[in-house]
């Protein structure tokens, strides 16, 4: 098994991987929106992302994890089968249907920290001299 995971046919996989940026669905451009620009706790995500003989939907390297989004058009077995792979290359797979991620994003989120095991997400602190005061 290798120790990295490059595409062996680097051209092809490239501009397989542009197209396929090129036509996200609303809901992997929803989640995108949050995992990109390292936004998710300082985490590296890519999308579309070659493991071949596969592409992924979400990659994080760091964590050995993939997110992938699964709309009306998937199979079960084929998407089975698929996950037996990538677990097997030592990779851990979360699996959201697109609505999850269109209308559930931040419950997405934190299932995605909680498998990495970073801390759930917080709400930002409101600035000094707003929201409850003591009396």
């Amino acid at each position: 098994m290798p120790t990295h995971l490059r595409p062996p046919n680097a051209t092809l996989n490239l501009e397989r991987s542009r197209e396929l940026r090129q036509s996200l669905t609303d809901a992997e451009r929803e989640l995108w929106f949050h995992l990109r620009g390292r936004r998710l706790q300082g985490l590296k995500f890519r999308r579309q992302h070659s493991i071949p003989p596969y592409f992924v939907d979400f990659f994080c390297e760091q964590a050995k994890l993939v997110v992938e989004l699964d709309g009306s058009q998937h199979d079960e077995m084929t998407d089975a089968a698929r996950t037996r792979f990538l677990e097997a290359c030592g990779l851990r797979v979360l699996r959201f249907w697109d609505n999850e991620a269109l209308t559930e994003t931040e419950a997405v989120l934190e299932a995605i920290l909680n498998a990495i095991g970073h801390p759930p997400l917080t709400p930002t602190p409101l600035p000094l001299g707003e929201g409850l005061q003591d009396k």
